[in-house]
């Protein structure tokens, strides 16, 4: 997949909204029935619906496929593939490969992280590491976790991002752990952590506490720059944006 996908095609989503969100803007007044609701619509969107996800109507374990969030689960896949291409050509101690699976989530709620993680895992299983294939559980997970606290509010400032990031940390490293004890007897395959496997089994400490603590060195940090990273990207996009994501989904056509 090239780089230019994910960024043609939120360009092309960005200019999507700009256009019907511009078309609502001219409304007449006194316009009736429909427009009524639209104006509210729009002046809900004018006041913030960035909180996004932030303080959306109904369950956030609803499912709510729409226009729009068709169009960001490949981009996000894009984006996790870049990502994980970057950190593998720079040889970083990260894997930089869930910043799509994340801002999803932090867009369009749980379900749909997950099902850009699960999809990023399976495309690049197929076209560069069958490994990734094992891995799907965790991106599923990771989608879930950020989906269902961005919807309840938690993003809310940098710190809460932070926080989310310990948490998304901590959330891979506990379902990792199984799938490299049963594939790899226990290493992640980074160098950094695979140090401490070794020295710790050497020390006799137990196979699954160790393979644990290697998941998590890596896990941390990576997640830790994950969510800050696709935070700031929220942040940087259109509330109007955001808005048609999260609590505004009435102003998407439902497929």
């Amino acid at each position: 997949m090239q780089p230019q996908m994910p960024v043609g095609s939120l360009a092309v989503a960005v200019a999507a909204v700009r256009e019907d969100g511009a078309s609502r803007m001219h409304a007449p007044e006194g316009y009736p029935a429909r427009c009524g609701s639209e104006r509210r619509e729009v002046e809900g969107i004018r006041g913030g619906a960035r909180g996004v996800a932030v303080g959306s109507k109904g369950s956030p374990w609803a499912l709510r496929f729409t226009t729009l969030t068709v169009v960001l689960i490949p981009v996000a896949v894009g984006i996790n593939y870049v990502g994980k291409l970057f950190a593998a050509a720079l040889k970083l101690p990260l894997w930089l490969d869930s910043i799509g699976t994340v801002l999803a989530g932090m867009l369009a709620g749980p379900w749909v992280g997950a099902i850009s993680g699960a999809v990023n895992n399976a495309i690049f299983g197929i076209t560069a590491d069958p490994i990734s294939f094992w891995y799907l559980i965790t991106s599923i997970a990771i989608g879930l976790v950020v989906g269902y606290l961005a919807f309840t509010g938690w993003i809310s400032s940098f710190g809460r991002a932070v926080v989310l990031g310990l948490i998304v940390g901590a959330v891979a490293a506990v379902v990792s752990t199984p799938i490299n004890v049963i594939l790899w007897e226990g290493q992640t395959g980074n160098v950094w952590g695979d140090a401490l496997y070794t020295a710790l089994v050497g020390s006799g400490w137990p196979i699954w506490l160790a393979s644990f603590l290697d998941e998590v060195v890596v896990d941390i940090p990576d997640k830790l720059a994950t969510v800050i990273v696709s935070f700031l990207i929220f942040k940087a996009l259109p509330e109007r944006l955001v808005g048609l994501f999260g609590g505004a989904r009435g102003e998407v056509a439902s497929l």
